[in-house]
């Protein structure tokens, strides 16, 4: 019995996790369900339960009531735009070595690519406001780098969300550098059976426990880096190390305010499609429309049935409160042009605010995860003793901008009636640069809007000849027929 005793008491010590742990863990698993949305969302039953509700009315109403995912939208729109121009990678001296090609194509060891993988992190972070990325490499015992990679071993990637990072601490070291001195997490769950791993600057341990069965196995082995190689990627950072702030924590709020609002919507239209008719238990009455009640004749008349109306609140209140939770979230997550359904009337001065503070934001998130990618090369150089010269760059610059509405004022510009040639030059300049989307191709028009010089055309019938003072002329001259003399 104490032997059992000692068992689960080693099991419980490996399993918990630290203060911070256990404050944030119930509000990330519940930005966890906000982003998955699904089966996910309403087994975790968001849903607000009516007072005298049975069980049976509410699994109803939680299967009748949509869940709209402005979550999984708005972080799938950033890493659109983050991901839109892959990251720039010179490897330096990682070049040569023997692993490098399939570890950008296999990052995890699991098929996905290094491009994949991150992108898979950046929406983590988004989600919790940080995750971790832990750089592993096998110790086989080989001498050498070949013999590591004649063997298959080389350094790989895991990535870990919040929930399953138990434990870590930090040290700041006299330089006023922190790094990390504990790191525990859980590696891998199968049904009962849990693998937990926990990192030290001298040893690694890994647990192998079966909560069902009450086993408890541990292999230690050293820690040939000497440092704990793990970096956290943060979304924003907050005031405390470690813990990042989530894009959704708002978003998700506004989403549970719509998705009960949407089961109201449903139960008013129920309620005044379908009211309530009150009668004695002998009056026989239909259920369809225009059903007949049939009345004892010995009825007393202060008995008759009657409808009994709902005092629900209007649809229309209902869907004017959903439009302006969507509204708050466009707003927060300044996306209001982008998930716009129907034209918006946004002035252009707040469009162009709100595309400035969208480009703030996303060129932030992009340089926290240039920095966390920098500490990954640079913990896979110290896994193959080379010197880190890696230079990595993300898309600092998001030029996000109203494509029609510049469109429709470049046009207007150009009938303003200003025929200067530099002017119009100028015009046909970001017009190209707005429409052609290759950037070559871009290039090579506007070579050739800078290098015209006014010229003489021919219309081949009438021998009439005219003078083409700018390319645009010259455009609408060759539309119509004419040639070069």
């Amino acid at each position: 019995m104490d032997a059992i005793e000692t068992i689960e008491q080693s099991i419980d010590r490996v399993m918990t996790g630290n203060q911070l742990y256990h404050e944030y863990s119930d509000q990330w698993q519940y930005l966890l369900e906000s982003y998955t949305g699904g089966f996910e969302y309403k087994n975790a039953q968001h849903l607000l339960r009516y007072s005298l509700e049975n069980a049976a009315e509410y699994g109803t109403r939680l299967s009748q009531t949509p869940y709209e995912n402005h979550c999984a939208s708005v972080v799938g729109v950033y890493n659109s735009f983050i991901f839109k121009t892959p990251p720039s990678r010179d490897l330096g001296n990682l070049q040569n070595t023997p692993f490098i090609e399939d570890l950008l194509k296999d990052a995890d060891r699991d098929g996905r690519s290094f491009n994949a993988f991150m992108k898979d992190v950046a929406t983590y972070a988004s989600i919790f406001g940080h995750s971790w990325v832990v750089v592993s490499k096998p110790d086989v015992g080989a001498i050498t780098m070949a013999d590591e990679y004649a063997m298959g071993v080389r350094p790989y990637l895991n990535m870990l969300s919040p929930l399953m990072v138990l434990d870590w601490r930090w040290k700041r070291d006299i330089t006023g550098k922190y790094s990390l001195v504990y790191f525990k997490y859980i590696e891998e769950v199968n049904g009962d059976d849990h693998v937990v791993r926990e990192w030290t600057t001298e040893e690694i341990c890994t647990y192998y426990i079966n909560k069902k069965a009450k086993s408890y196995d541990k292999i230690v082995e050293a820690n040939g880096l000497g440092k704990i190689p793990c970096t956290p990627v943060y979304n924003q950072r907050s005031i405390i190390r470690g813990i990042g702030k989530s894009d959704i924590v708002d978003i998700a709020d506004q989403a549970k305010y719509i998705y009960n609002m949407l089961s109201e919507l449903e139960a008013s239209i129920r309620l005044d499609s379908h009211p309530s008719l009150v009668k004695t238990e002998n009056t026989l009455a239909g259920t369809g429309p225009g059903s007949i009640i049939q009345v004892s004749e010995d009825l007393d008349p202060g008995l008759k049935p009657y409808i009994l109306s709902a005092t629900g609140a209007n649809v229309n209140q209902i869907l004017d409160a959903i439009k302006h939770s969507i509204e708050s979230i466009d707003k927060m997550a300044s996306l209001g042009s982008m998930r716009a359904t129907e034209s918006t009337s946004m002035s252009g001065v707040a469009m162009q605010t709100e595309f400035q503070m969208l480009g703030s934001k996303l060129s932030e998130k992009a340089a926290s995860l240039e920095l966390a990618e920098e500490n990954i090369w640079k913990l896979v150089c110290e896994y193959s003793n080379v010197e880190y010269d890696c230079f990595i760059e993300y898309a600092d610059s998001f030029n996000i901008r109203d494509r029609d509405g510049d469109l429709e004022f470049l046009i207007k510009a150009r009938t303003s009636g200003v025929t200067v040639n530099g002017f119009q030059n100028e015009i046909s300049r970001q017009i190209v640069e707005l429409v052609v989307k290759d950037d070559q191709t871009a290039m090579e028009i506007q070579g050739e809007l800078e290098e015209f010089e006014p010229h003489v055309m021919m219309d081949p019938d009438t021998r009439e000849q005219v003078m083409a003072n700018t390319y645009e002329e010259h455009l609408a001259l060759s539309e119509q027929g004419y040639v070069h003399v």
